[in-house]
């Protein structure tokens, strides 16, 4: 039976890659010499600390890792940036940004009950952190990943996996 796996997986070695990029032009940057502006990947790669001397200097060091993250074709959905700032001693603040891998359960439900409604002859299993749709002709599955790109636009999914 034809299958594929709906997931959200970031490069990472592009997000390391933009990541350096973004550190080595924030210190040559002028208006960020002499400042505590930086930016760096955590242990696992799965979250990015920004530092910064105050909040203002935090967005701009926010608006270069965006760009070195889009510039290197990281959809800049995976980026959650829904933490907010807090002061580190002195006036230095630091953001935490968590980068988004594998589809949460809430979303799961979501894409499997939008598969359900769309009358199209397939199937949506949860299975962990992605969603296998399968379905018994390649185009009822071909149409499932036009709708899933068209209607889940606050997720970068990509689809994995095709068997025929």
């Amino acid at each position: 039976m034809p299958s594929f796996d709906t997931v959200l997986e970031p490069d990472l070695v592009e997000v390391r890659n933009a990541v350096d990029q973004s550190a080595k032009e924030i210190g040559t940057r002028f208006d960020f010499k002499g400042t505590a502006a930086g930016v760096e990947l955590g242990d696992k790669g799965k979250e990015l600390t920004l530092r910064g001397d105050s909040e203002f200097q935090l967005g701009q060091v926010k608006d270069v890792l965006l760009a070195k993250l889009a510039k290197r074709g990281v959809d800049v959905r995976f980026i959650d940036a829904s933490a907010k700032a807090e002061k580190i001693g002195g006036d230095k603040v630091r953001q935490v940004l968590r980068i988004k891998a594998g589809i949460d359960s809430e979303h799961a439900r979501q894409i499997q009950t939008l598969l359900k409604q769309s009358k199209l002859k397939v199937q949506a299993a949860i299975q962990g952190d992605l969603v296998r749709v399968s379905g018994a002709k390649r185009d009822e599955l071909q149409a499932a990943i036009a709708l899933l790109r068209q209607e889940v636009a606050d997720l970068p999914l990509s689809f994995a996996n095709f068997r025929d």
